[in-house]
């Protein structure tokens, strides 16, 4: 398993002003990236990431990926050092500590993050089906199958609620044109 090397907002925000040639690449949904970005970063959900890495992987330039908390971009990281690229890093604490720390973003029209989706949709079903249960005692399995879900997702880093959020429409936002972000990724900086 590969570690990633993290960075700290402070050391991107001054890393993007003193070296125009890092690339931010932001793992998280369309939708996501839609809501609020870092200025100048270029969007690659972790799924198309996953499907395209070789691809990613040849951009010569250093690349910070990001995502909104810092899983995706482990995971990003691990598949892109295993096709072959290293010079990467990955923002420590994701959007979130990016935004505590001051950081600038662009923003547009607002959305749930994918954590948050997740949480909202586990902790509803736990809560329905709790309730369910007083009326019909077997639904409380319900709850615990939640449960067990989501402590097999902490102990192997994985979220497959997440996933499969990721695909409904309101989380794609606008379609990520591969060929397009790679252009602009691997062109000189102005």
């Amino acid at each position: 398993m590969t570690i990633s090397t993290p960075i700290h907002p402070s050391e991107l925000r001054h890393l993007l002003r003193e070296d125009p040639e890092t690339r931010v690449l932001d793992v998280r949904t369309g939708a996501e990236f839609e809501s609020a970005h870092i200025e100048g970063s270029f969007n690659v959900p972790l799924d198309l990431l996953a499907e395209q890495v070789r691809h990613v992987a040849d951009v010569e330039h250093p690349v910070v990926l990001v995502c909104q908390s810092g899983g995706r971009a482990t995971t990003a990281h691990a598949k892109l050092h295993e096709a072959g690229k290293t010079n990467l890093r990955v923002l420590e604490g994701g959007m979130g500590a990016w935004l505590a720390a001051g950081g600038d973003v662009v923003r547009g029209q607002e959305k749930w993050s994918l954590e948050r989706q997740v949480r909202g949709v586990a902790g509803g079903i736990v809560l329905v089906s709790i309730l369910a249960s007083l009326v019909f005692p077997k639904l409380r399995f319900v709850a615990g199958g939640i449960g067990a879900g989501l402590t097999f997702s902490a102990l192997t880093d994985t979220c497959t609620m997440g996933e499969l959020l990721s695909k409904l429409h309101y989380n794609r936002g606008p379609v990520c044109n591969l060929d397009r972000v790679l252009d602009e990724m691997t062109a000189e900086a102005a």
